[in-house]
């Protein structure tokens, strides 16, 4: 029925998103589906959307519109969050056939078979009870995201990701373990645990630093990185074993979204600035090389200009490696969305701008304390006009003369000098490295 037709993929928002959207590529290659570049055109489309901002929800419309000007007759699905929230309104798009909530996504294949193409399809779009799926991505053999839990518990007022996710649901070890260990078998180096509030993973008794113990011990898996972690829930066991692991990497991306006191009990956040300082002390006090991002939200209602260089000052002083600046947008059915006093667009674009020039700050003077150092790298396999590229165990990017033997490989290197572009410029210290995959 569908051997030989073309399928493409388009992936909105977080890494825990390209993860399932790998499994349902995997469930779609087995009906017999042949993958395709979204640009090449296809007969069926699935788009995973996000819900984060109203540009998360804009994007999704273009590339709906996108798709349907590549391939006219083609067939396009959405699913993700977007889906989950507003499924009525996306099915009135234009060039849409099918709505797939949070707990039919990974029925796609099924519900294929019985499209009857008549009319715009909606399934499975109750946020009550969802069932939890595993996934993880193969997209390629230099890393691979893992999801270790769904939901989340937490009432952060502006965050509408409880509502497209329900509840805070989490897989058990054994299986983590097991989809840790098909990873390995394709001969991928480096996992990343994905997940909304992988902090929060609980399997009975066993929490997260459980989990990561477990993992530790998978053969054939060099690398693990804790892709964003709630700083409330960051204990200093999980500290200490990152520090003392082979595996794990110094790197945390660690949420802040406000250096007021004041916006983040607005906010609904479960730490004070106090909390989250003392967090990023103890890790570099104890881990000096690590890699530390933050999240940080702009123009959250009542933030005025006091508010403003409260978190701006708060940053300076904190010592971070980067940031990922978001511009605070109404969401609906969210708590911040009642809240007076709302910051003009521009004010937003403005403080963005602040943001994102500290973030190239602190990137540079991270990337300049390791300048001399010895790191090993994690190479691609993309030769880029000579230059092959990867990353840090501490996250910095490099760039080394390309070499065949260097990709998918992890390789000692000198770290020379910052290029434009913030890239490293990296010197590999063996002449001919082990090739790991043929």
């Amino acid at each position: 029925m569908f051997k030989g037709k073309k399928v493409a993929f388009y992936t909105l928002g977080c890494k825990l998103n390209f993860s399932e959207t790998s499994t349902i590529s995997r469930q779609l290659l087995d009906l017999g589906f042949i993958k395709s570049e979204f640009n090449d055109g296809a007969d069926l489309f699935v788009i995973n959307t996000c819900s984060v901002t109203e540009n998360a929800n804009k994007e999704c419309r273009r590339i709906i519109r996108k798709a349907k000007k590549t391939s006219p007759n083609s067939t396009v699905i959405i699913t993700g969050c977007y889906a989950q929230l507003k499924p009525e309104s996306i099915s009135s798009i234009e060039g849409v056939d099918m709505v797939v909530g949070a707990n039919e996504k990974f029925n796609i294949p099924k519900l294929l078979k019985n499209f009857s193409y008549k009319s715009t399809e909606i399934h499975g779009c109750s946020i009550n009870n969802l069932d939890y799926f595993s996934s993880f991505s193969l997209q390629d053999r230099t890393r691979s995201f893992l999801k270790i839990q769904d939901g989340c518990d937490y009432p952060c007022t502006y965050c509408t990701i409880p509502l497209a996710r329900g509840k805070s649901r989490s897989d058990n070890i054994s299986n983590i373990v097991k989809n840790a260990k098909k990873i390995a078998d394709n001969g991928i180096k480096e996992i990343v645990l994905t997940g909304v509030n992988i902090g929060d993973f609980k399997e009975n008794n066993k929490r997260f630093i459980d989990l990561i113990k477990e993992l530790d011990k998978v053969d054939g898996i060099e690398r693990y990185r804790i892709s964003s972690i709630e700083p409330n829930l960051i204990t200093d066991e999980i500290i200490d074993f990152v520090k003392n692991s082979k595996k794990f990497m110094p790197h945390f991306h660690i949420p802040l979204q406000s250096g007021s006191d004041n916006i983040l009990r607005l906010m609904k956040r479960r730490y004070n600035t106090k909390l989250y300082h003392e967090k990023i002390k103890k890790i570099k006090d104890e881990i000096p090389n690590v890699c530390i991002g933050a999240d940080v939200i702009v123009g959250f209602p009542n933030e005025d200009e006091l508010e403003f260089n409260k978190t701006l000052n708060f940053i300076k002083n904190l010592n971070i490696s980067y940031l990922h600046v978001f511009s605070y947008s109404d969401r609906d059915n969210t708590e911040s969305n009642l809240i007076e006093n709302k910051v003009p667009n521009y004010v937003k674009s403005e403080r963005s701008k602040i943001l994102r020039q500290l973030s190239l700050k602190k990137k540079r003077t991270f990337y300049e304390y390791n300048i001399n150092s010895e790191r090993p790298v994690l190479f691609e396999s993309k030769n880029s006009d000579g230059y092959i590229y990867g990353y840090t165990d501490n996250y910095i990017r490099v760039k080394a003369i390309w070499s065949k033997e260097l990709v998918d490989n992890i390789i000692n290197c000198k770290l020379e000098k910052i290029d434009d572009g913030l890239i490293v410029r990296a010197k590999a210290l063996i002449k001919m490295p082990k090739v790991l995959h043929q």
